[in-house]
């Protein structure tokens, strides 16, 4: 998983492997005038002990579980109460919103008929979502584990396997279980490496990812720049 930070000029991205990459998130980010402090927790970078010059943070998935006992994964979880305490945007995605979930008291676990979201799946706004914005009616998903609702958080958006799929949690903070970051390239890694996980019950075969993306993938393009425009506060993120 990595961390991204975003200070007045950036933002601190958090990122858990050698390979990973922003994405889109990045990408508009950049082309909004941020700048990204990258950082890799799991290869020895260390974790800011302040956002002072920082717009706020991205913290990414990963292939690890937010339940691993990894130092880096402990060390990473309990680092979220700086942007939490200091009241600074906040953003997790997939491991990066299970770690949140853990910090702040809820629990990650899988399905408990063993089915996982590997693929594109339906959307359902709530109530709360659809007042803060309109969501893609199809999200690419790429996981084993899920979330309980933190206490006290807003449930935005929800699906039929994993109910809980995004989140709001005080102010600033936000998790969301899909992914909106991959450009096509990142796709196409993840089809090639991540092949072997097709054959889990409830996956969609390889073809489908990239066939979906044709059809669903500018919707959610759409919706990540308005997202991200809601927590970071700049215009047009698109």
């Amino acid at each position: 998983m990595n961390l991204r930070t975003i200070s007045s000029g950036g933002s601190p991205s958090v990122l858990h492997q050698e390979s990973s990459s922003p994405g889109r998130v990045g990408h508009m980010l950049i082309e909004e005038g941020f700048d990204l402090d990258l950082r890799c927790p799991p290869l020895g970078d260390a974790l800011p002990e302040t956002l002072d010059g920082h717009a706020g943070t991205v913290v990414f998935g990963g292939p690890m579980s937010a339940n691993d006992e990894d130092d880096f994964v402990r060390r990473e979880t309990d680092w979220l109460k700086v942007p939490l305490r200091e009241n600074r945007p906040l953003l997790g995605i997939c491991l990066g919103a299970q770690m949140l979930v853990n910090h702040l008291g809820g629990k990650v676990e899988g399905h408990g008929e063993g089915l996982v979201e590997i693929g594109w799946y339906p959307l359902k706004a709530t109530e709360d979502g659809r007042k803060l914005m309109h969501w893609p009616d199809m999200v690419y998903q790429f996981h084993r584990e899920g979330f309980s609702l933190p206490r006290d958080a807003t449930l935005l958006a929800t699906a039929e396997t994993y109910p809980n799929q995004a989140f709001r949690y005080g102010d600033n903070a936000w998790g969301i279980q899909f992914h909106g970051e991959l450009t096509r390239a990142m796709m196409q890694r993840w089809v090639v490496r991540g092949a072997h996980r097709f054959e889990l019950p409830g996956a969609q075969p390889g073809r489908d990812h990239l066939g979906g993306r044709l059809i669903w993938d500018m919707h959610l393009k759409r919706w990540l720049g308005e997202f991200l425009q809601t927590i970071f506060g700049k215009p047009a993120l698109s």
